[in-house]
């Protein structure tokens, strides 16, 4: 069995966790909790952690943000649910969902819609359309900005 962290110990593990890449208040949290360090004692080392700068939830929510636009496709409504899973504060998620850059976005979206047509082998159907609206509402973007984004030519679809 594995001695336990001092609090030192803990504060400097912490530390160097953060530093890995961007992190919130509950993650460091849960994690000192998985060390065995008391809730007491989490308190101050997540204080110390946010006074010296390696906890700093507004940088943790933009850098989450940039991440799930750019390399998960996630839309508004995904990212928003999952930044207040991770219980932060509501005005840092408003600020950064809303500074996300439309023109990505959009192209964001434009990239889902046109990898779930592929996938469904150029069907240009009612049901076709269906699915994907349903793919790209599944993947937290506004059904209307979905819907709009999916110009319907006849039977066809024009992306």
């Amino acid at each position: 069995m594995k001695k336990p962290l001092t609090p030192a110990e803990a504060l400097n593990k912490a530390a160097a966790y953060c530093t890995l890449c961007e992190r919130c208040t509950s993650e460091v949290t849960s994690k000192l909790t998985q060390w065995g360090i008391e809730p007491s004692e989490q308190i101050k080392i997540v204080e110390r952690l946010q006074q010296e700068g390696f906890i700093d939830e507004e940088r943790y929510c933009r850098a989450f943000v940039n991440d799930k636009v750019r390399f998960n496709r996630w839309g508004r409504i995904k990212i928003t649910a999952s930044l207040r899973e991770k219980i932060l504060p509501a005005d840092a998620i408003r600020k950064a969902v809303n500074n996300i850059d439309s023109e990505q976005y959009t192209q964001s979206l434009m990239e889902v819609i046109e990898s779930k047509r592929r996938e469904l082998k150029g069907k240009d159907d009612i049901a076709s359309q269906q699915k994907i609206i349903r793919h790209a509402a599944s993947r937290g973007y506004e059904p209307a900005l979905v819907i709009r984004s999916i110009k319907y030519k006849g039977d066809e679809m024009d992306f």
